[in-house]
């Protein structure tokens, strides 16, 4: 049977403030719990103020004391950013505060202009080269698996589950190769969503961590009453999603009624795009297109995206899906 997660981007909205998008997180992952989801993650992003995440594992810390079950976890830590060691002992701090809960998924990507690196003290682009190396650095300091002249404390020994994020064949070969669990960023970058499947299972090594391929994909899922309530919900969603790519990032706006109507041409083009790792709509239309987004991708576990302008809105959108996905086993 597929397991649903919840991907969590800790969106602030236009007139609202960090502090009410972090409380709209927590009730978020209420909810999740309570839906019987898997796991609750929370991406790590810089600069950018309509996302509040970026201190990811303190925002994580936050959400384990509000719930008691749900895994927790990075969706990802952008592994660039930061030294294996101040992971290591970050995640291994979130292990010993919320036992057997935590999950680590780790990106290479560093998304970030020169004024962030300038910031961060560092050359992203150079150390995103050593990804590989630091992503082996990083399980060692956990797991002991190769001894390090340095024991991260906490860290050593913690029971953090590791995973590599990807949108491009490069982590489904990485995470193939150190037999990690995989989950493809699709909801963003879905151009290499079926060879990056073909090629982590074909490639796959067992590993002490995971004996079988494992595969989580994001989609954007709007559920509403009806189709027309869901679409203006993922309105907001949208309108970031161009202002990103217009290069005009800001707070997540209200939503708008028909708002891709009058968009140029490319514009509707690049959203119809993102549209085949998305549904939007009443809970059965929800369910049949979660249905076909499985067969075609097989996965293990589906994570649902989908920033709402009203946080309550979100929440009863994914109750609909749930409530409409149970016992899915395509």
């Amino acid at each position: 049977m597929v397991q649903f997660s919840v991907l969590e981007l800790v969106p602030v909205r236009e007139g609202g403030t960090v502090s009410e998008a972090l409380a709209a997180s927590v009730n978020l992952a209420r909810k999740a719990e309570e839906l019987g989801c898997r796991r609750f993650w929370v991406a790590e992003h810089h600069a950018m103020e309509g996302i509040a995440g970026g201190a990811t594992s303190v925002v994580l810390a936050h959400i384990g004391n509000a719930t008691s079950r749900i895994r927790i976890g990075s969706g990802g830590i952008m592994l660039p950013n930061h030294t294996p060691f101040q992971i290591a002992e970050q995640f291994g701090t979130l292990d010993a505060l919320f036992p057997g809960r935590i999950d680590l998924g780790l990106g290479r990507a560093p998304g970030a202009g020169p004024q962030l690196q300038r910031a961060l003290r560092k050359d992203l682009h150079q150390a995103s080269e050593y990804f590989p190396q630091d992503v082996l650095e990083l399980r060692a300091l956990l797991t002991g698996d190769v001894e390090l002249p340095i024991t991260a404390t906490p860290g050593l020994g913690s029971n953090v589950e590791m995973w590599m994020l990807g949108s491009s064949l490069f982590g489904a070969s990485l995470a193939a190769k150190l037999g990690m669990p995989y989950a493809f960023a699709a909801h963003f970058a879905p151009d290499h969503l079926d060879a990056a499947l073909e090629l982590y299972r074909r490639d796959f090594q067992p590993s002490a961590a995971l004996e079988r391929p494992h595969v989580m994909v994001a989609m954007n899922v709007f559920a509403a009453k009806t189709d027309q309530a869901a679409q203006l919900l993922a309105s907001s969603q949208q309108q970031s999603f161009v202002a990103l790519r217009s290069g005009n990032p800001g707070k997540l706006p209200p939503p708008v009624a028909g708002y891709t109507a009058d968009l140029p041409a490319p514009t509707r083009a690049m959203l119809d795009h993102l549209s085949q790792a998305a549904a939007v709509g009443n809970p059965q239309k929800v369910r049949a297109d979660i249905e076909a987004f499985i067969r075609r991708t097989r996965a293990d576990e589906i994570i649902l995206c989908g920033s709402t302008y009203d946080s309550q809105a979100r929440e009863s959108s994914l109750e609909l899906t749930i409530d409409a996905c149970r016992a899915v086993a395509v």
